[in-house]
């Protein structure tokens, strides 16, 4: 097992390196192979029972990207950005989902849907159990482990991220027709790389002591 104190320094420098970017160079682009580690990171990104409630939906269109700028409060991010992640929920969930994902462990880890019967009792009972709208604000949740991964990524990959809530989601949806692919926005990651003159790429963070928010027992 990796456990050397240079690779423990290290995340935490990349952690240091990044910030919200606020204005992006709307002259570079991130290059496919470093995008594709991106799209990877999302995928891999843990969510409660495995049931991965979400689709990320990737705007490079600059039409479209100005479209969204324009319901985004006038922000320039989505604009300027070189790619644009709406990390967004499904609008449902039912038993056909989870017996999808069911016969997706079984053939990955080369096993039967049979074998994991009670496995398919516990994902149909939470389902059952739980409101509609306790789903919605659960798998609403759930995109937001997904931000925390990208925007981790981004950052060992030396590019900037801005992680953004203020926009008009019913804007968003129409303009995406996420409702079309069953779908609703919850919040959005721009990416690309910083332009020279954004004045907070050289602000110090202000955070908590570790003293003051973690608490040993």
């Amino acid at each position: 097992m990796v456990n050397n104190l240079s690779s423990q320094v290290d995340i935490v420098n990349h952690l240091k390196w990044r910030y919200a970017t606020k204005k992006f160079d709307n002259s570079r682009r991130i290059d496919q192979e470093t995008w594709s580690k991106l799209e990877e990171s999302l995928v891999l990104t843990p969510s409660s029972y495995g049931l991965q409630p979400w689709k990320f939906v990737v705007v490079t269109d600059q039409k479209v990207k100005t479209q969204l700028a324009e319901k985004s409060f006038q922000q320039p991010q989505p604009a300027d950005c070189s790619h644009l992640v709406v990390i967004s929920r499904l609008t449902s969930m039912d038993h056909d989902y989870v017996e999808k994902y069911l016969e997706s462990i079984a053939e990955t880890r080369s096993t039967t849907v049979e074998s994991l019967e009670a496995y398919k009792g516990m994902l149909t009972g939470f389902v059952d159990r739980t409101s509609q709208s306790d789903l919605e604000h659960w798998m609403s949740r759930q995109c937001y482990i997904a931000l925390g991964n990208l925007l981790t990524s981004a950052a060992v990959l030396k590019v900037d991220a801005c992680p953004m809530e203020g926009f008009d989601k019913k804007g968003y949806d129409e303009v995406l027709n996420l409702p079309e692919k069953g779908l609703a926005s919850v919040v959005l990651c721009a990416l690309g790389y910083r332009d020279s003159s954004d004045k907070y790429a050289s602000h110090e963070k202000v955070r908590h002591p570790v003293s003051d928010v973690v608490i040993h027992i």
